[in-house]
């Protein structure tokens, strides 16, 4: 017997209450898609719920449950709100159009179809559902690789949280985009993946560390930067990858590993340092108390021109009722 080789085209779901027009629908589609058909709003629930359709063609003007109380019920549950839903009715006014995409439709089209409009559309969204999905995995990668680091760290999940929050307010309160400052809020969590090849035995010292153990330790952003691999073609890990190498780096070129200074040190990596240090100081850690916040304040403010960018240190400390706020809420 032959084996069987699955079909991993996409499914789509064809809602529409006239058997003709899913003929029509069929026999454009067949060929590069796996169909599903539905000739009422509640049939198509059912299939959506129950075979999870890459893509959902719909129809509007149906008896009892039209397209919009379908699309409107698809996207109020979390299981089928992210399929994405073109209209395809007889209805041309510009109102109709727009109640359909307020709803969450991604695109909506006029009968009479023209078949290459219907298949380029189609095309096009199961492309943004790929590229949103990688995206997703991405993230998912990154995510995971910071929770990685956290397992050889004597830190806790929740630093890398706060300090991952702290940083997007400060990028935010810089000037930043609100895109680029979500980025950043995503890569930060990688600044210690690093600290995976460092030796556990100097990573949990109880005490100081000797000079040679020290010089180990002064490693791992450059492990880090090798984890996160360099010259990365996404934006998300390149941003990874320059915060874990740079963020030990120091306004007055005092840092490591390479000695960078002032502007020579990418913003992102000045960013996380404040974001990193003050949750450093004002959490609880099995070796030390809280500081106060009013020292740790005073901290930042002394090492503007030493440690951290001037310039980036009097909107932190601006920052300061939204930056408790995130404390409370990701306590440890």
């Amino acid at each position: 017997m032959p084996a069987i080789t699955p079909d991993h085209r996409p499914r789509l779901l064809l809602v529409d209450d006239e058997p003709t027009n899913l003929q029509v629908l069929r026999h454009l589609l067949q060929t590069d898609y796996r169909l599903l058909f539905a000739t009422d709003g509640q049939r198509a629930l059912e299939i959506a719920q129950q075979q999870r359709p890459d893509l959902i063609l719909l129809d509007v003007m149906m008896p009892h449950t039209d397209g919009y109380a379908v699309c409107q019920t698809l996207k109020a549950q979390a299981s089928t709100a992210t399929i994405p839903i073109i209209f395809i009715t007889a209805l041309t006014d510009h109102a109709d159009e727009a109640r359909g995409l307020e709803m969450g439709a991604v695109d909506y089209i006029t009968k009479p179809i023209s078949g290459p409009v219907v298949r380029a559309r189609v095309c096009t969204h199961l492309s943004l559902v790929h590229v949103d999905e990688l995206r997703e995995t991405r993230l998912q990668i990154v995510q995971r690789l910071g929770r990685a680091a956290e397992y050889k760290d004597n830190e806790t999940g929740m630093h890398v949280i706060r300090m991952s929050h702290y940083a997007q307010r400060l990028a935010l309160a810089a000037g930043y985009s609100p895109v680029w400052a979500e980025d950043l809020l995503n890569a930060a969590p990688m600044h210690d993946v690093g600290k995976i090849g460092i030796p556990d035995a100097i990573l949990r010292k109880p005490g100081k560390l000797d000079a040679t153990e020290w010089d180990v330790m002064r490693r791992h952003p450059e492990i880090g930067a090798q984890i996160i691999g360099e010259n990365q073609p996404s934006g998300l890990l390149q941003l990874a990858c320059s915060i874990a190498l740079n963020h030990h780096e120091k306004w007055d070129g005092s840092g490591y590993p390479r000695g960078l200074a002032a502007e020579a040190i990418p913003i992102e990596a000045r960013i996380v340092a404040l974001a990193d240090v003050f949750d450093a100081l004002t959490a609880r850690r099995p070796y030390k108390e809280p500081w106060p916040l009013a020292d740790t304040l005073a901290h930042l403010q002394a090492q503007a021109g030493l440690h951290f960018d001037p310039s980036l240190v009097p909107l932190f400390l601006d920052l300061v009722p939204q930056l408790l706020e995130i404390q409370q809420r990701w306590a440890d």
